[in-house]
């Protein structure tokens, strides 16, 4: 199944809040469709394909590559369900969005993707990149990739930088002091129905 590319407000009313999708809001409260508006009881399946459906999103991961990162997170000790949250929030471009440098994760794909971002001042083209402690995230030193970021950090997609992050705006340059802590997660999941939705197939 490949990356979601239809209306993003439309998955807004389905899961709920998703800050990494998209800065719009719905209108309408009830999930898409004709039967929108009819409650009914949801199955056990159907209440963790949601929570594992928000991180897809979210994230803007295909279904493959979402498999891939819940096998990685088993195999490293701990809680499997915060280990796949860090990796998820490691990204190259959850981690330019953090930072504000793009409004959303769309956003900071395609500014990794176009060659925009460096790390310890090389380019980084890859937006599944896993940031570590102590790197430094830039902007290539060219004007038109400065101006797209300035423009961006006008309006950032989140309020809040997390406490892993710390950012210059005089310079646009990030560092990456930590891993992510779960409470500055921004998206409202249950990683653990996420890992029992997985527990039958990986």
């Amino acid at each position: 199944m490949s990356r979601y590319r239809g209306p993003r407000l439309r998955i807004i009313r389905r899961l709920g809040d998703l800050p990494g999708l998209t800065r719009k809001s719905a209108k309408r409260a009830y999930p898409p469709g004709q039967h929108g508006q009819n409650r009914k009881k949801r199955s056990e399946y159907a209440v963790r394909l949601e929570e594992k459906q928000k991180l897809r999103m979210n994230y803007g991961l295909t279904e493959k590559q979402m498999l891939r990162y819940v096998r990685r997170a088993r195999r490293v000790t701990g809680s499997t369900g915060q280990v796949l949250l860090q990796l998820l929030e490691m990204r190259l471009d959850n981690t330019v969005f953090r930072l504000g440098m793009a409004p959303t994760i769309p956003a900071a794909r395609q500014l990794v993707n176009h060659g925009h971002v460096t790390i310890n001042g090389r380019v980084v083209d890859i937006a599944s990149y896993q940031c570590r402690p102590g790197e430094t995230i830039g902007v290539k030193d060219r004007e038109a990739s400065r101006k797209l970021v300035q423009a961006n950090l006008q309006y950032p997609g989140l309020a809040n930088l997390p406490s892993h992050l710390e950012f210059d705006k005089n310079k646009i340059v990030g560092k990456v002091n930590s891993l992510v802590e779960r409470e500055w997660v921004a998206l409202q999941v249950n990683e653990l129905l996420v890992v029992e939705y997985y527990s039958r197939q990986a």
